[in-house]
């Protein structure tokens, strides 16, 4: 017996949003509906998928591993419906895509992937580059388009942007951290405690200049440019940090878990998107592949920025 759509987009719907609740209102259907969706695809699956806690739902390892594929699921059949049309056969071309760090791990090797079997005319060369050699690389003509973090784009004179999704930033924490009991975080009580600071792809100049506009400093006791590195200090309490909900995962290399908490404090969105250049054409290629991304990533009209 296969899993319908409907109690795949309800399971997402659910890991995404935390609450049952949060997630009946996103999809305009009962909370039943949503429970019930859930406890079949436990059944089919003979695993549990959520811990079932006061504050909200958790995934469990099973239920991360099925998030993962559920979500490549909707993908795969929101591109076969919006691209299935477009003759994609027809378009041939070779791109030289430039990513920083951070992306190259974390979001484009899924939509790479199924870029070049939609698109298989096309060829991709593929370079990893630090932000400022990316603006340099775009503006010259060395980089046809490049993935990169719009928000921290400083050339936007010379370069177009578009931001394909805004992925909050949220405090992670271990199973056993003291701050999981509060009812909300600030940067007050993040200031009290042990910190890991993050630097791969400028994010500790980014946490700097969000906590500069508070009255507290973090209590910065490491600095990695490694997201694992992070993940593994977090996990066994030996820090806390605020990073993206792109880079986070559940579990450690170790198998243990980082939760993470919203801050009642702003903390501004990691933008993600596409650059090229004001002054230079795109080819179909580069043409095919944004519009590509637009519709993989956000499929709801409307919802990227475009500059």
């Amino acid at each position: 017996m296969l899993p319908t759509m409907k109690q795949i987009r309800y399971f997402i719907a659910t890991a995404d949003a935390g609450q049952v609740s949060l997630a009946a209102n996103a999809m305009h259907v009962s909370q039943s509906a949503i429970t019930t969706a859930i406890k079949q695809l436990e059944d089919m699956l003979k695993v549990s998928l959520f811990v079932r806690q006061p504050h909200g739902m958790l995934l469990t390892y099973e239920g991360n591993q099925f998030y993962q594929h559920a979500t490549h699921i909707v993908k795969e059949l929101e591109e076969a419906m919006l691209l299935s049309h477009r003759g994609a056969n027809q378009v041939e071309g070779t791109i030289t895509l430039a990513m920083s760090y951070t992306l190259a791990g974390y979001f484009v090797p899924p939509y790479l992937t199924r870029f070049q079997r939609s698109y298989p005319k096309v060829k991709v060369k593929l370079v990893e580059a630090a932000r400022s050699d990316i603006e340099e690389g775009v503006v010259s003509g060395d980089f046809d388009v490049a993935f990169m973090l719009t928000s921290n784009l400083i050339n936007q004179e010379d370069i177009s942007f578009q931001t394909l999704l805004s992925s909050h930033r949220r405090l992670w924490l271990s199973s056993s951290h003291p701050l999981l009991g509060n009812k909300m975080v600030t940067f007050h009580d993040v200031a009290q405690y042990p910190y890991i600071m993050l630097t791969v792809d400028e994010a500790s100049n980014t946490a700097q200049r969000y906590w500069n506009q508070t009255p507290y400093q973090p209590n910065t006791i490491f600095r990695t440019s490694s997201v694992e590195s992070v993940r593994s200090l977090v996990a066994n309490d030996y820090g806390i940090t605020i990073l993206s909900d792109m880079v986070y995962r559940p579990w450690s290399l170790e198998g243990r878990r980082v939760e993470v908490r919203p801050l009642a404090d702003h903390v501004p969105a990691m933008d993600v998107g596409l650059v090229w250049s004001r002054k230079r054409e795109r080819s179909d290629a580069v043409n095919a592949f944004c519009e590509f991304m637009e519709l993989s990533v956000t499929p709801d009209s409307g919802s990227a920025q475009r500059c």
